[in-house]
């Protein structure tokens, strides 16, 4: 039997390229075969080219390979030998955090939830052309979701614009008036925690198109402690109010188990006892008014994938059977309605789920908040910005030295034909963390709802404060 043969052939791309093109091999097996080049075959090549270029390729999974690429992250085994890789299974997720260390995390796990991650089937060749390209032949890339397993051969490939990411941002750092400034958001802490008055505008995680984040920015709030604070729950970018952090790992641990544990389960029926744990209370101001003045809204939500896999959106799910439905409940109740069309809501989150109230208010109310184009988009259509009083201008003078670098304070209000989002987190009850793990020293068992409670409250953003001053006043 003839061996295996490989032939090269140069195909030059339509797009810039070396004069010589470029080198692609053709597998083909046996004595005797015949390639053709035909019109079509060379079209459909050339088109199944340019999707490649969308992608840039991982390094194909390999024991040996496995065994030695980058660093093991935080919380991960070491492969000690191939015998020990062999019977490891490796998911697509982890394959990807094990070659790419540098990106950040946040960023891989939402490239799998939009489904933007693909693979290309181990061939029969592949093991031999170790670290070359190959042609496809009826192995077009597939989208591969975090938990599928890889077979010895495979290879993810990533959108192409994440390939020019920054390597590192270890040596990024702020000056004198930007530590003064992140500080000057703190609004209360201990040996256990820190909270800070997030501003709008600013992203609490890095990920695409994120220069800077609070999760960088932290490094600023180590104070005397050797970690820096820890993020345990998260806020929108263009939401502000509360947001706390861990200052140890223990206090995160507890922290997390607070947001987390003591919301997942919350029903119906049982809305008193989650408050009593902890308590979030949002204010927005929405367009239109609610037939009802308070209530509960208990609507699950489910996240769908919108723009050809570019995006996800969340919605209230109307099949309650679907695998990715998350129960969700909100507290309202109206504080303020204007004869202008608008109204000044107190939300309270009993789950945490993401844009859980933005998507509340606008499809279970039928009030969108008031700056939000994601999921108000058909209300702002129509928007129409309040007629500016002849003494509209004279204020928020002390609220421009609190303004987060690059937001003008002036601007966001209802004046505005483009308003910024109105939905701040103004109060959050805790438990006092501090005293809690000074009592599980003493009693590996703690009633959180024994413990004293911290009371956190944010004033308004500056957007915020006009709008409510124009039409409380």
């Amino acid at each position: 039997m003839a061996s295996r043969a490989l032939l090269w052939r140069r195909v030059v791309s339509g797009r810039s390229c070396s004069p010589n093109g470029i080198m692609v091999p053709l597998e083909w097996e046996g004595c005797g075969a015949s390639v053709c080049y035909g019109s079509s075959a060379v079209a459909a090549e050339k088109d199944e080219e340019e999707k490649r270029r969308k992608w840039f390729p991982l390094p194909r999974y390999s024991v040996q390979y496995a065994s030695m690429v980058g660093l093991p992250r935080k919380g991960e085994n070491v492969i000690a030998d191939a015998a020990t890789a062999t019977t490891t299974t490796t998911t697509a997720l982890k394959w990807v955090l094990r070659c790419c260390p540098n990106l950040p995390k946040s960023l891989i796990h939402k490239l799998f939830r939009l489904r933007q991650v693909r693979i290309q089937a181990a061939g029969p060749i592949d093991s031999v052309l170790e670290g070359t390209e190959t042609r496809n032949d009826g192995r077009l890339l597939k989208r591969v979701s975090a938990k599928n397993t890889l077979n010895l051969g495979d290879r993810i490939f990533l959108p192409i614009s994440n390939q020019d990411l920054p390597i590192s941002k270890a040596g990024q750092f702020c000056s004198l008036d930007e530590i003064n400034y992140i500080r000057s958001l703190e609004i209360y802490k201990d040996s256990a925690i820190l909270v800070i008055n997030k501003p709008p505008g600013m992203p609490v995680q890095g990920g695409t198109g994120v220069k800077i984040s609070l999760d960088e920015l932290a490094e600023t709030l180590k104070y005397e402690s050797s970690e820096k604070p820890r993020l345990v729950h998260r806020l929108d970018r263009d939401s502000s109010g509360v947001l706390v952090m861990g200052r140890t790992q223990a206090s995160t641990l507890l922290l997390h188990s607070i947001f987390r544990e003591k919301t997942s389960g919350a029903t119906y029926t049982d809305t008193e006892n989650i408050k009593k744990v902890l308590q979030k209370k949002y204010w927005a101001l929405v367009l239109g008014t609610p037939r009802r003045t308070r209530g509960i809204i208990s609507a699950p939500l489910a996240k769908v994938v919108v723009d050809g896999g570019k995006s996800q959106r969340t919605t209230i799910a109307h099949n309650d059977d679907a695998v990715s439905t998350q129960h969700a409940i909100t507290e309202y109740q109206v504080l303020r309605s204007s004869s202008h069309g608008f109204t000044w809501l107190e939300l309270s989150p009993l789950t945490g789920r993401k844009h859980q109230l933005r998507v509340h208010c606008a499809e279970a109310l039928g009030t969108p908040i008031v700056g939000d184009y994601k999921y108000g988009w058909r209300a702002h259509k129509k928007w129409k910005p309040l007629p500016c009083p002849d003494d509209g201008e004279a204020n928020d003078q002390d609220s421009k030295e609190k303004a987060s670098p690059g937001l003008d304070p002036e601007k966001g209000s209802i004046l505005d034909g483009e308003p910024a989002l109105h939905l701040h987190c103004r109060q959050m009850i805790i438990p006092n963390v501090e005293l809690a793990l000074q009592k599980l020293q003493l009693s590996p068992n703690v009633d959180l709802l024994k413990v004293e409670m911290l009371d956190l409250i944010c004033p308004l953003p500056s957007h915020m404060q006009r709008s409510w001053d124009l039409l409380c006043n």
